[in-house]
């Protein structure tokens, strides 16, 4: 409760009042997005976990406008669909939705990409996009160290997992700078979701993830999707660029994943999302 010194005078009390309000407005939960996801198996299971997540934060107007999945899909057969059953151009040509994303495979550059933003900025110049750069599919891009099987991850070296991500996120960053520079403004962002991914797998090898002592544990196959504290930390990540907001916090429900796990994966999203300049939400170290 805010309590006024009433023998203070009129300007203190109104410089009262104004901080007061300032620190409300502060406060306050961001202005809700309309989003459309596109993607893959490595970001589709996104949207009503990031629902979720905006619901626990009190945007109100938070709203999915749509969704559009191919399993193990390169952005430009999003693009390549027929029109009739295309609902992510049909979203676009409608100029309501305020965030479109998409989850490149590792074809990069893509022309899917180029083809949206440009379908996209003319029906609504504010519409911003988002690319998950997603943690690499069976580990690493060499022949000799790709693993066969998901015992094989408990093996592998941070290092190499880093390397592999930083390889496929410059490429997107290529992509990325390329169409801001064509279209004259900032419009299109990376949400750094492999490195967050890398984080966490080098605290588990280092023993510092409750629960979790294996890197193995954390998917459920070689190719690499993602049990529930791969799910959650993808969301918490997505949710962060999307909104520029901590996720810290927040609850949202997903299976096999502890409140103790959950305040870990939050920290790591924002630290990794907050710090990365591709990201929108500040400028990074990189």
């Amino acid at each position: 409760m805010l309590r006024i010194n009433r023998s203070a005078g009129l300007p203190h009390v109104a410089l009262v009042i104004v901080a007061a309000m300032s620190q409300f407005a502060l406060a306050a939960p961001p202005t809700g997005e309309r989003v459309f996801y596109t993607g893959h198996s490595f970001h589709m299971f996104v949207p009503p976990l990031v629902d979720q997540l905006a619901k626990s934060a009190g945007i109100t107007d938070h709203r999915t406008a749509g969704r559009q999945g191919i399993g193990g899909s390169k952005v430009i057969q999003h693009w390549d669909k027929a029109d009739a059953e295309n609902t992510a151009k049909q979203a676009l040509r409608s100029g309501e939705v305020d965030v479109f994303t998409m989850a490149p495979h590792l074809m990069v550059p893509d022309p899917g990409i180029t083809n949206f933003v440009e379908l996209g900025l003319k029906h609504n110049a504010g519409v911003k996009f988002y690319l998950q750069a997603s943690w690499y599919p069976f580990d690493v891009a060499d022949p000799e160290k790709r693993i066969r099987d998901n015992a094989a991850r408990d093996a592998m070296k941070i290092e190499d997992l880093q390397a592999a991500v930083d390889e496929w996120r410059t490429r997107l960053e290529a992509q990325a700078d390329d169409l801001n520079k064509q279209h004259g403004k900032k419009c299109v962002y990376i949400t750094p979701v492999g490195d967050a991914v890398v984080k966490l797998r080098a605290m588990i090898v280092a023993g510092k993830f409750p629960g979790i002592t294996k890197q193995s544990e954390l998917f459920r196959d070689p190719i690499g999707h993602g049990l529930g504290p791969i799910m959650a930390l993808a969301a918490y990540c997505n949710y962060a660029a999307i909104y520029k907001a901590s996720p810290e916090g927040l609850t949202m429900t997903i299976p096999d994943v502890t409140p103790e796990q959950h305040k870990i994966l939050q920290q790591i999203a924002w630290e990794t999302v907050s710090g990365y300049a591709y990201s929108g939400v500040k400028t990074g170290a990189r």
